[in-house]
């Protein structure tokens, strides 16, 4: 699937930002957006009749099946993504997306033991195709635009493709074939998408001046990255371990959740509160492209983080409060636009800004793949945590008591974290003064 000659490759060599940007998002948008028809539908369902599994929740074992697949395809990425070249991504694209299909046919058709190695199957090639997504977009003038653009696309999608889901389940599709079904729908767009990302031309002489070139990593170039940000990596990576497993679980749950605040059999629930979420997230991003000092760049991206935090705590005092009764569905928005303000920047602008404004030479990739393996890692442990040793609280009052305790504990190691890189971009500052992008 080479773009070389291609008449779209060309256009978009030559055509205005609006237009590039427009083309870009779309396509790449299209594509995580069909993505997640493979990997979260599952989770529209409650498995209720099934037998428990090794004293776990049929539910829970299954969502912790499938991010252990995910956390180990993120493994694997940091390495896959953060070298694979150019000419072979769209077809790894493909790839990948086959072979998760494939294990959803295979979790129908098994017996119930062998359902949980099968989302297992299907989660693994799943975490790396975010990455290669983002190898098309990173390291432009516009990429705050398009990853904000891209953003949006799983914020939506998981909704979205759980009613898909759901609405499956009402026509009398099975709870373990309606993932395989819903998955078969979404294929064909699948396959363009990717076709249409493909056309995206490498990044200009511009961009690299602007943002730096982002070539592929080998080991030292890891082990340098990691060596020269340890401090604010790791103030970074806890906040994720938690983020990461706060949102996965309002994400899995959600249906659980609904239930507890009365609003299980509404239809379309799912969509009617991620648009909104999915809206706030993408104005916020596209914000930040505005700031062409990529020092003050990063300082906003800590803003929207930390106040994303603060939106999660401030939305469940005013629950309990008792200040959104009758209105409890848009606690259920505000603490998803609250997570997804702190979560979505560790995929996008977090890392792209701080390699901008340290002119480190690598790629955002490699960073988002190690936070990722330590955010999956979380959510998972949260999620064992909390059918093991906080069997008797309910779902919904377990997320509840969580928002609390995470989102104090996020801004104090957000603040942290701030103050450590900015110190690695003063000392970039000191050594180009002069540089009208520093």
């Amino acid at each position: 699937m080479s773009n070389r000659e291609s008449f779209l490759t060309r256009w978009l060599t030559r055509a205005p930002d609006w237009q590039f940007a427009a083309y870009t998002v779309g396509a790449s948008f299209s594509t995580y957006f069909c993505m997640y028809a493979f990997r979260k539908p599952f989770a529209a369902a409650t498995y209720d009749g099934f037998e428990t599994f090794v004293g776990l929740d049929l539910k829970t074992a299954l969502v912790i099946s499938q991010v252990i697949g995910y956390t180990l395809s993120k493994v694997i990425g940091m390495k896959v993504c953060s070298e694979l070249s150019r000419a072979h991504r769209a077809l790894a694209l493909l790839v990948l997306i086959i072979w998760a299909q494939t294990a959803l046919v295979v979790f129908a058709i098994v017996p119930a033991q062998w359902k949980v190695p099968a989302i297992l199957l299907n989660g693994l090639p799943l975490g790396m195709i975010w990455g290669l997504v983002v190898r098309y977009l990173e390291g432009r003038r516009l990429s705050e635009l398009v990853l904000a653009g891209l953003s949006c696309s799983y914020i939506i999608a998981s909704g979205v493709v759980k009613d898909v889901g759901r609405m499956w389940m009402s026509a009398g599709v099975s709870d373990v074939w309606m993932p395989a079904v819903t998955g078969f729908c979404f294929l064909p767009l699948y396959v363009v998408s990717v076709w249409l990302l493909d056309q995206v031309p490498a990044a200009s002489a511009a961009d690299i001046a602007s943002r730096t070139e982002r070539p592929k990593m080998n080991a030292a170039d890891r082990t340098r990255f990691v060596s020269q940000f340890g401090v604010g990596l790791f103030l970074l990576f806890t906040v994720y371990f938690f983020l990461t497993a706060y949102r996965d679980f309002r994400d899995n749950y959600g249906i659980e959740i609904f239930q507890a605040l009365g609003y299980a059999d509404t239809p379309g629930i799912f969509t009617r509160t991620e648009f909104p979420v999915a809206i706030g997230v993408v104005l916020a991003l596209a914000v930040l492209n505005v700031f062409r000092n990529h020092r003050h760049g990063l300082i906003a991206v800590y803003v929207v983080m930390t106040c994303g935090l603060m939106l999660m705590a401030g939305a469940t005092l005013m629950l309990d409060a008792g200040l959104l009764e009758g209105r409890e569905l848009w606690w259920m928005v505000l603490v998803g636009l609250g997570s997804y303000l702190a979560y979505v920047p560790f995929g996008t602008a977090l890392f792209e800004r701080l390699i901008a404004s340290t002119r480190f030479r690598g790629n955002a990739v490699f960073a988002i793949y190690i936070a990722d393996s330590v955010g999956y890692t979380g959510a998972i442990a949260v999620q064992i945590y909390r059918d093991l040793f906080e069997p008797d609280i309910n779902r919904f009052e377990f997320f509840r008591v969580f928002t609390y305790a995470f989102s104090l504990l996020g801004v104090v190691l957000l603040v942290a974290s701030c103050v450590s890189f900015l110190s690695k971009t003063r000392r970039v500052l000191n050594k180009h003064e002069s540089g009208a992008d520093f």
